[in-house]
């Protein structure tokens, strides 16, 4: 079993952590919290050994009925490898510790390239990180463009990219941001940082990205046009689609156009917290027109990098040298039957 802490039980730690625990070959040795918290009682009930960043605060988490097992330090003296899901900026902070105690270690999207050397997306670039030390799980919103493109770009050979994101402007659970009453540019220059962001795994990709926020908090929206170099259609396009075990198409004839009515699908689908960890591509929007693929595609920014941690898990340990098996043993854990 290869023994994984989650350092940082937030949006995407106490996600991974679940995934974690899913599968057949992965244990969760421990999830790190800073404070007493709603999560840390959820950490509590689900049997994850909780360690906190500073072990002064026990007495706090204790006075609260939040049982504490150690401290950080502690808890990456017992694990294999370190899934840091700290807020992006503090991860890179932590890699000295990673260091120090020998352990191998994942950051998310929030910290940059630079602080593994390594991006990481299960579809494109899995044997980069196959025995790797340290490893960065690209963004949500970069986790979906590398998906699509990198399928398209296979079969057709894309020339160039535009991609407009349309972000969310806080998680469902978040309040720090307040009510939102605006469009923001993110940012007002061009390009945004999601086209570089995806040369980090797709290097060769001609890429050129805008960003926007809206008020609402759950999923991203993604326009995109791909000129391709060679002749295609929709019809073959759909067909391909339908073939990537990370890709769901959400059909015409559901009658869904919206991002509220997809959560409300992954709720009646039984999936945990409405996610969907697979990109959302409407199947009405896939045209072609002169050499050029248009289509939307929705991205859950809460859950679609969970199932890229695991598969970066099993590279980094050697588990399989295949992408495609750990991406069936991950999928079959959780139960991803795609949209």
């Amino acid at each position: 079993m290869i023994r994984v802490a989650i350092n940082g039980y937030g949006t995407i730690g106490k996600r991974v952590a679940d995934a974690v625990a899913a599968q057949p070959d992965m244990e969760v040795v421990g999830v790190s919290k800073t404070r007493p918290s709603s999560e840390a009682f959820i950490a509590n009930e689900r049997g994850y050994p909780l360690y906190i960043a500073d072990i002064a605060n026990r007495g706090k988490f204790e006075a609260a009925g939040i049982a504490v097992a150690g401290d950080v330090e502690e808890m990456l003296r017992k694990c294999d490898i370190v899934v840091d899901a700290t807020p992006g900026g503090v991860g890179k902070d932590n890699k000295k510790l990673y260091e120090l105690y020998g352990v191998k270690a994942i950051w998310q999207g929030g910290e940059k390239h630079e602080v593994a050397g390594i991006s990481f997306n299960s579809s494109c670039n899995y044997n980069d990180a196959f025995g790797a030390d340290f490893v960065r799980v690209v963004s949500c919103n970069t986790t979906g463009l590398c998906r699509i493109i990198q399928l398209i770009d296979e079969a057709y050979d894309v020339k160039s990219v535009f991609a407009t994101m349309v972000r969310r402007g806080s998680d469902p659970g978040g309040i720090k941001k307040g009510p939102v009453d605006a469009i923001v540019l993110n940012p007002v220059t061009i390009p945004s940082h999601h086209g570089p962001d995806v040369q980090t795994v797709l290097p060769d990709i001609n890429i050129v990205t805008t960003a926007m926020i809206v008020p609402t908090t759950f999923m991203h929206m993604h326009v995109l046009q791909m000129v391709l170099a060679n002749e295609a259609n929709a019809a073959e396009i759909l067909e391909l689609i339908r073939g990537h075990p990370r890709i769901g198409l959400v059909k015409g004839s559901t009658g869904i156009t919206s991002t509220a009515e997809l959560r409300e699908l992954a709720s009646d689908m039984g999936r945990p917290r409405s996610d969907l960890w697979e990109s959302c591509v409407f199947e009405d929007s896939v045209s072609v027109v002169e050499g050029t693929l248009y289509l939307f595609q929705a991205i859950h920014q809460e859950a679609d990098v969970v199932v890229e941690n695991i598969d970066a898990i099993r590279a980094m340990m050697q588990v399989t040298p295949e992408a495609g098996e750990s991406i069936r043993m991950t999928n079959e854990a959780l139960g991803l039957k795609a949209i």
